[in-house]
């Protein structure tokens, strides 16, 4: 295993992960990282793996290149959000 240069979290917690992607992974507009914002499941060897709003992300450790904690995310809003008694849209 490499020397870390950076300590990661520990498992459970809430983190973003930036990795490199390969060169067949690029973004449609030619992004060459890509970030992981999710729990920290699993830290090994030779990846990782977050689980993000979207699924499981496994990641290799080499391609890395940030991590850190992040608090956890805000409350959910009320969808629509409050609206006012004369709003246009009340039925009277």
């Amino acid at each position: 295993m490499e020397p870390e240069f950076f300590p990661l979290p520990v498992i459970g917690t809430r983190v973003v992960i930036r990795y490199r992607l390969e060169p067949d992974e690029l973004g449609t507009h030619g992004e060459q990282f890509s970030d992981a914002l999710g729990y920290l499941l699993v830290i090994g060897d030779t990846h990782a793996e977050v689980e993000t709003r979207g699924g499981i992300v496994a990641i290799e450790r080499s391609a890395i290149t940030h991590a850190k904690s992040v608090p956890p995310p805000p409350p959910r809003r009320p969808r629509g959000g409050v609206r006012s008694p004369s709003s246009p849209h009340d039925v009277i």
